[in-house]
C-alpha cells in the first residue's frame, strides 16, 4: 500500500471520485456534486485557501483506491483560537485499521512537520463547512451540508489514538405537529418587550442583505467553541454558494430601530434530491432539480444567533415559531435543527422546550502530536 500526495489533476479526480466505490450499496449516503468538490478545492475559486494549506493524500493497493484523507492548518482559526492545530477532514476508508492507520498518521506526521501541536477532525474544511464523524443515528441519509459515514469509521479513528473532543447535536422536529399554543402567545409579549422586528431575506437587495448577516454571524458566534469568522470573501462565496438554493421564506432578520440583532437561516433539504443524480448536474440534473424541488419534505435550520445583548431575551423562540410556520406552509413533514454543541445548555433546552429531540450525534475528535 502506498499514501500518495494529491499533486495532479487525475489524482484529484482520484480523490473525489474514490467514495461513489465505498458507499455503492448503501441506501442512506448522498453523493455529492462532483463539480462542487472540485471547486472546493479550487485555491482559484475558494477564498478560505486565502488563510489556509491544504495537502489531501490517497491510499493506493494494488492499483485500488481504498482511502483519502486531507491535513488541513487554518491559520485564521490558530490566530483566533491561539491554537497550533490542524485538522484531517474529507476521510474515507475501507473498513481495514491498517488503511485508516496510514492515512491518519500520515497527516499527523505532516502536521508536524509544519510545527503543529494537534490534529483535530473531521473537518471539511473548517467549522463553516461539513464538521464532525457520525457515532449515532445511521438509520437516515444526512440533510443538506451535514455529513454521513459508515459506523465502522469510529473504530478506524479510536484506534490510531484520536479521543473524543466535543459532541454535536443534530435535533429533529416533526413539523407535522401542532405548534404549542404557549409559543403563539408569547409572540406578541416577547416583540413588544425586546421592540424587534422579525421579517424575511429580502431577495432584491442581496447583496445588503448579505452584509448584514455577516454582521451578525460573525458577532454572535465570536465566543463559540471552534468558531472562525469568515472573511468578507467568505461570506461572499458562501453566498454565492447558497443563492441559488436558499429559500427567502425561511431566512428571518431580527432587527431593532432598523439595525440587526439577529438572524436565523433554514434550507430546504436538496439531498432528497442530489441522490439519484449519482454526482452529476449535466446535462440533465438541472432539469430535474427545477421540476422536483417542490417535493422536498424537509429542512435544515442551520444556524440561529443573535448578537449579545439579545440572547436569552426569547427572541430564539420567535425565530422556531416563524420557521414551524414557514415550514407548515410548504408542507416540511420535518425540521432538523444542526448542528448544536453539546455543551451549549441555552440552545439545546430552548429546542428541547419545543418538541426536538436529538437524533442524530457527531465527534470531533482530537490527536496531541
Amino acid at each position: 500500500m502506498n499514501i500518495k500526495k494529491v499533486v495532479s489533476k487525475k489524482d484529484l479526480k482520484d480523490f473525489i471520485t474514490m467514495p461513489a466505490r465505498l458507499y455503492r450499496n448503501d441506501p442512506y449516503w448522498v453523493r455529492p456534486l462532483d463539480m462542487d468538490m472540485f471547486a472546493k478545492f479550487n485555491p482559484k475559486k475558494n477564498p478560505f485557501f486565502e488563510h489556509a494549506e491544504v495537502q489531501p493524500f490517497i491510499a493506493v493497493e494494488n492499483n485500488k483506491i481504498v482511502g483519502r484523507i486531507a491535513g488541513i492548518i487554518n491559520y485564521r482559526h490558530n490566530e483566533v483560537h491561539e491554537e497550533k492545530a490542524a485538522f484531517f477532514g474529507f476521510f474515507e476508508s475501507e473498513n481495514d485499521v491498517a488503511i485508516s492507520s496510514r492515512l491518519l498518521d500520515t497527516v499527523c506526521e505532516w502536521a508536524k512537520e509544519k510545527g503543529m501541536s494537534f490534529v483535530r477532525g473531521p473537518a471539511n474544511f473548517s467549522s463553516n463547512d461539513e464538521w464532525g464523524l457520525l457515532v449515532d443515528g445511521f438509520d437516515s441519509s444526512p440533510m443538506i451540508m451535514m455529513t454521513y459515514n459508515p459506523k465502522y469509521y469510529i473504530n478506524l479513528i479510536e484506534q490510531s489514538g484520536f479521543v473524543k473532543e466535543k459532541d454535536l447535536l443534530a435535533y429533529i422536529l416533526d413539523a407535522t405537529a401542532e405548534i404549542p399554543e404557549r409559543l403563539k402567545r408569547a409572540y406578541d409579549i416577547i416583540l413588544k418587550r425586546t421592540g424587534v422586528n422579525i421579517r424575511t431575506l429580502r431577495m432584491n437587495d442581496f447583496e445588503n442583505e448579505v452584509k448584514e448577516i455577516q454582521f451578525i454571524y460573525n458577532k454572535a458566534w465570536e465566543k463559540n467553541w471552534g468558531f472562525v469568522p469568515m472573511t468578507e470573501n467568505e461570506i461572499q462565496h458562501l453566498a454565492q454558494e447558497l443563492k441559488p438554493v436558499c429559500d427567502p421564506d425561511l431566512v428571518f432578520i431580527a432587527e431593532k430601530d432598523n439595525n440587526p440583532v439577529g438572524f436565523a437561516m433554514a434550507l430546504p433539504d436538496y439531498n432528497q434530491l442530489l441522490k439519484p443524480l449519482k454526482g452529476k448536474l449535466y446535462p440533465f440534473g438541472i432539469f430535474y432539480l427545477l421540476l422536483n424541488k417542490k417535493k422536498v419534505t424537509a429542512g435544515r435550520l442551520l444556524t440561529l444567533g443573535l448578537i449579545k445583548e439579545y440572547r436569552n431575551t426569547g427572541i430564539e423562540a420567535l425565530f422556531y415559531l416563524k420557521m414551524w410556520e414557514a415550514g407548515k406552509k410548504k408542507g416540511y413533514l420535518e425540521g432538523e435543527l444542526s448542528w448544536i454543541l453539546e455543551d451549549n445548555m441555552p440552545m439545546r433546552n430552548g429546542i428541547e422546550k419545543v418538541g426536538g429531540k436529538v437524533y442524530k450525534t457527531y465527534r470531533i475528535y482530537r490527536k496531541n502530536l
